[in-house]
């Protein structure tokens, strides 16, 4: 059933019920709930694990409904012309050389965005008749996620689960057993887990705090804004995946590969038995970006995207896999120095990417500061439209963290969960893991 954005309330309140939207995540569902009912009658180590599942397979309170309306919305021909073909192929059977583009993008626009057809010549104008791109804020407003959802839930349920079985645990063992690492392992876990949501947490906040500016009266200063991504002076990165040519992404203004190789290690220990391990291993990667314009429909602003330290373009755009690498020299190299340095052998190859491209929506706070006139006469620009006078870059200030992200403010906010299930569940895990070891003293 298709769905629309007036259709949904961006406000969930206090609780929502969240059901997987991709077959991966289901199947992991599934499984978890198997394993929560099988441990009720037989462990119940096992429901704990089934809890963990249901809970990271369970998607934010908003997330599956903005997929759908995201599945609904049309797509304009010419930005689906750009899209890479998505799905699973199969490049070599011999070689072993398989390629995947995601069939999902979360990042991706909700709404219909325009098409390089209906672009103006010049970014830095207004689009069309200069009122802000439909997934803009100022239209559909900030999102704001359930306070508790199926994931809250389950992970609740799993800390409790974890904090009485490390006590349980430590009660019942034998002097020769000597359990009474488990408390100090589920404080140190809540404790590191406290700290991850944080700064997540912060992140958050900030995202949904900030007001959105738009940037036909963007001013210098700290400003959030969002749009799409459109072509500058400056063109455009067609990437060349580890120098190999048919690993090509074109249209790029931001990217990020990396080549991995799995590697299997086979030890024996003291008593003879064999025991083997297989690892990913970073090989070579690479990173780089032009400057492009970001668009909000009010008018076009001047992005240099590698001045952000904080960047974040969402999933994998492609990854390709095969059993020998490029050619044989390379296979042969790869394969002494496993030998040599790790004592396994190269089992598999890997290269993934990640890439801002034209046309994707994007997300940014940053510093807004005066362009160099010298910069702004190149570009033939006469200066009667003060954004583009201006360019963004990744600066930080007082309260203040630069971040670029591909995908809209509803896009990455209709992914993240509440504050309560970001700071209170860890907190109470490591409070719980406290406890416990007080107990035990």
């Amino acid at each position: 059933m298709s769905m629309n954005i007036s259709d949904l309330d961006l406000d969930r309140g206090f609780f929502q019920f969240t059901l997987p939207y991709r077959w991966q995540f289901w199947i992991g569902w599934v499984i978890g709930m198997i394993m929560i009912i099988a441990g009720i009658v037989t462990n119940p180590a096992i429901s704990l694990v089934g809890l963990l599942f249901v809970g990271l397979c369970s998607p934010g309170s908003l997330e599956a409904d903005l997929h759908k309306v995201r599945q609904a919305a049309p797509k304009p021909e010419d930005l689906e012309k750009e899209a890479l073909e998505k799905g699973f192929s199969i490049d070599s059977w011999w070689m072993g050389r398989t390629s995947y583009t995601p069939t999902t993008d979360p990042s991706d626009w909700i709404l219909p965005a325009p098409g390089p057809a209906t672009w103006n010549e010049n970014q830095y104008v207004p689009h069309g008749d200069g009122t802000p791109l439909p997934e803009h804020p100022v239209n559909v407003g900030t999102p704001r996620p359930a306070t508790i959802s199926t994931y809250g839930i389950m992970m609740l349920l799993f800390v409790l689960g974890l904090c009485t079985g490390a006590w349980y645990a430590v009660e019942n063992s034998t002097p020769e057993e000597d359990l009474t690492f488990l408390p100090y392992v589920a404080l140190g876990v809540g404790a590191l887990w406290s700290i991850i949501g944080y700064f997540r947490y912060k992140m958050q906040r900030q995202m949904a705090d900030t007001p959105t500016s738009l940037v036909r009266s963007v001013a210098v200063g700290n400003p959030e804004l969002v749009g799409q991504v459109r072509p500058s002076k400056s063109g455009v990165l067609r990437v060349v995946v580890d120098g190999h040519p048919n690993r090509i992404i074109p249209n790029c203004v931001n990217f990020h590969w990396s080549y991995e190789v799995k590697i299997r290690e086979t030890t024996t220990d003291s008593e003879g038995k064999k025991q083997t391990r297989e690892y990913w291993r970073t090989i070579r990667e690479d990173s780089g970006g032009l400057p492009f314009i970001l668009n909000d429909g009010t008018g076009g602003i001047l992005v240099k995207p590698t001045t952000f330290k904080r960047t974040d373009m969402g999933q994998y755009l492609k990854r390709w896999e095969s059993n020998h690498a490029d050619s044989l020299k390379k296979e042969l190299g790869m394969e002494f120095a496993a030998r040599l340095f790790t004592g396994g052998n190269v089992v598999k190859h890997r290269w993934t990417v990640y890439a801002l491209r034209v046309g994707n929506p994007v997300y940014l706070v940053g510093t807004t500061k005066s362009r160099p006139q010298e910069d702004v006469q190149n570009e033939g620009l006469d200066g009667t439209l003060q954004n583009t006078l201006l360019e963004v870059v990744g600066e930080d200030a007082p309260g203040v963290k630069a971040t670029l992200q591909r995908g809209t403010e509803l896009a990455n906010l209709g992914r993240m969960r509440s504050s309560f299930e970001v700071m209170m569940i860890p907190l109470c895990l490591t409070l719980g893991g406290l406890v416990v070891t007080l107990i035990n003293l």
